[in-house]
């Protein structure tokens, strides 16, 4: 049972006047501190002094405005802010503002919620109803390493820059103009990675022309990209971007689509739109690859030939009982043409299990044994199953240009 009013705290409740209208605000300049099994209900607006702690660990609901100039935070892992407001909610203030959980449900408007505050989420945001917008407030959302959501959708996500702190798996709630169109990353190979992600419902092309672009792209992606950016020295990671048949223009996703659907990425380098493989997910709506180089991403068709350069055949069936016929993972490369031949192979989890920059028959070939460096220890048989591989090469086009060409796919290993 709850109890309610449980608190150890000192707080003022005042009126104020601006151009003859009544306000009223509570203001914390002491210490506030919401106890386990506690509820703290503020109907005014809230502000959180610069010499006030208000400290979390039961659930308080916030009516109104929320302004944080102190210390706002949490002891266990058990405190519930809850943003219910009947009209629409202003979350400021100069000070981070760090809670457990907290649940948005304001449907007084399509975007209730004006961030220009800092908030980080260490464990659930629950996106009940109604737009986090810090797109165009200046705020910040962020999420801990722990850090999660649910229930986001189309009417309820953030319109903005989403930062995530740590290495563990993360989907990012971001949105705009009224679109909920999420990025993911997974494994990144930093334990103190700190990666931002924000969704565009815009035509890149004027910033990042679709006319320069690598070999084998057809059709880049003209109603939406992705920022995905890496804080600090990059680290390889998974990445996923999600269609929308109301968004995602219906060329770059008519069939065939697995083969054919790819992510790129906008290279400064090279100043051109760089392949960066992917595979398809159509239960899920995803895309999904790995990179090590961050920026400006979205989806893209590829030529429809099925045609690799260097005319690379490659045999996804890997059956390692010395009969002679697939007992490694087999790419041919007919003509010589390929080289630096790199190969990484991925469990199901997205745990690399074989890596090598030199692979070919006499060199590094995968034989359904683990040479990974993540978590699975080396030189260990691998279970049967489904796996899947990036490969990446250079070769020398016909106009004696140096490219790289990358691809990812499905193998299946049968080791009984």
């Amino acid at each position: 049972m709850k109890h309610f009013y449980k608190i150890s705290a000192i707080s003022f409740l005042f009126t104020f006047m601006v151009s003859g209208i009544s306000f009223a605000q509570t203001t914390n300049s002491g210490q506030l501190y919401v106890s386990e099994d506690t509820q703290l209900s503020i109907v005014n607006a809230f502000r959180n002094g610069d010499s006030g702690s208000f400290l979390n660990d039961g659930e308080a609901f916030i009516y109104s405005h929320f302004a944080n100039d102190g210390e706002v935070n949490f002891y266990q892992q058990t405190g519930l802010t809850r943003f219910l407001g009947a009209d629409t909610q202003e979350l400021s203030g100069i000070q981070d503002s760090y809670f457990y959980d907290v649940e948005f449900n304001n449907s007084s408007s399509e975007v209730p919620f004006h961030l220009s505050g800092a908030m980080i989420i260490e464990g659930e945001s629950n996106f009940l109803s109604g737009i986090v917008d810090n797109d165009n407030h200046g705020g910040q959302m962020a999420f801990g390493e722990q850090g999660r959501h649910s229930h986001t959708s189309d009417a309820s996500h953030v319109d903005g820059i989403v930062t995530h702190y740590g290495n563990e798996d993360f989907i990012y709630p971001i949105g705009d103009a009224g679109y909920y169109r999420y990025a993911g990353t997974s494994e990144v190979l930093a334990s103190s990675a700190i990666i931002d992600s924000k969704y565009f419902l815009e035509n890149s092309d004027e910033l990042y022309p679709h006319n320069l672009r690598s070999d084998f792209v057809e059709i880049i992606n003209t109603n939406e990209y992705w920022t995905i950016e890496h804080i600090g020295s990059s680290a390889e990671t998974f990445i996923s971007l999600s269609w929308s048949e109301e968004t995602t223009p219906a060329e770059i996703l008519e069939q065939p689509r697995d083969e054919n659907l790819r992510i790129v990425r906008w290279d400064e380098g090279e100043n051109r739109w760089i392949e960066e493989g992917g595979i398809v997910d159509n239960t899920n709506r995803t895309v999904s690859t790995v990179v090590d180089k961050y920026g400006v991403f979205t989806l893209a068709r590829m030529e429809g030939t099925g045609e690799l350069p260097c005319q690379i055949n490659v045999y996804n069936a890997v059956t390692p009982n010395n009969d002679g016929v697939n007992d490694y993972f087999v790419i041919k490369d007919s003509n010589s043409c390929a080289e630096n031949m790199e190969v990484e192979i991925y469990n199901r989890w997205g745990i690399k299990v074989f890596e090598t920059d030199n692979y070919g028959e006499g060199r590094d070939v995968f034989d359904g044994f683990s040479r990974g460096r993540l978590n699975v220890n080396g030189d260990q048989q691998l279970p049967s199953g489904t796996y899947f591989y990036i490969l990446k090469f250079d070769y020398e086009t016909a106009n004696q240009n140096r490219e790289t060409f990358k691809k990812t796919g499905y193998l299946y290993l049968n080791g009984n």
